[in-house]
């Protein structure tokens, strides 16, 4: 059983209620505050594992909430998914544009909400830094020094920004991207494509792995991410 704490900063005690039920039966340790600013406040003295941000709060809205988590050396590493209504979906991008790791849409499951939290806090802090020179998750690999992806033996052809592409999802699996972030991340700060364009490399990457193209999945009006479950 999971001694982790979670802190949730939620505005609504139905909702509270449900994440926590289903957190502590894991083992999780869990506290929670209505107020954006509490919220804040209750972070910064307990050091949670995980925080799970609602974004329309009282007090302090979700967003500066992320922000100020994120810009501070102490708190920056604590992972952080964010729970929205799909009304805010743009929300939601600004929010993984300043760090968060994972989004949840309201309404949710009990099931989906564990599958995220376990998903997260498996990854462990993440360093924008760190790099892998090769990924293997089950039949799939891929090597940078080789530019190479292999499943099941079996080499894959892919081009260079689809190889960059599958790259940066597999390297953080389960962690939410933006089609913004994907495309900084793989084409380059400042050089303008139309984000919907990462939406054909996608279906091109989906279609060249296969079997395992259930591994890339889409985020609706976000982005994707990488599951290896």
């Amino acid at each position: 059983m999971s001694r982790a704490k979670v802190v949730i900063i939620e505005d609504e005690p139905d909702i509270i209620e449900v994440m926590s039920y289903n957190l502590k039966r894991e083992g999780y340790q869990v506290s929670a505050s209505r107020r954006g600013d509490e919220g804040l406040n209750l972070v910064r003295n307990q050091s949670p594992a995980l925080v799970l941000l609602d974004l329309m709060l009282p007090g302090t809205d979700g967003l500066s909430i992320c922000q100020q988590l994120k810009a501070d050396p102490i708190t920056r590493d604590i992972p952080i998914i964010i729970v929205s209504a799909k009304g805010e979906e743009s929300d939601v991008v600004i929010g993984l544009g300043l760090g968060a790791d994972d989004y949840i849409a309201k309404p949710f499951s009990p099931r989906e909400l564990l599958a995220r939290v376990k998903a997260v806090l498996r990854r462990g802090p993440v360093r924008e830094d760190q790099q892998k020179e090769r990924i293997q998750i089950k039949d799939l690999m891929i090597d940078t020094t080789r530019h190479e992806v292999v499943i099941a033996g079996v080499q894959v052809k892919l081009t260079a920004t689809e190889f960059k592409l599958l790259f940066q999802l597999a390297s953080q699996p389960g962690r939410a991207f933006s089609r913004e972030q994907l495309l900084n991340r793989v084409v380059g700060e400042g050089v303008i494509v139309v984000d919907r364009n990462i939406d054909v490399h996608i279906r091109s990457v989906r279609k060249k792995l296969g079997v395992l193209s259930h591994m890339v999945q889409t985020i609706r009006g976000v982005g994707y991410r990488f599951m290896d479950d």
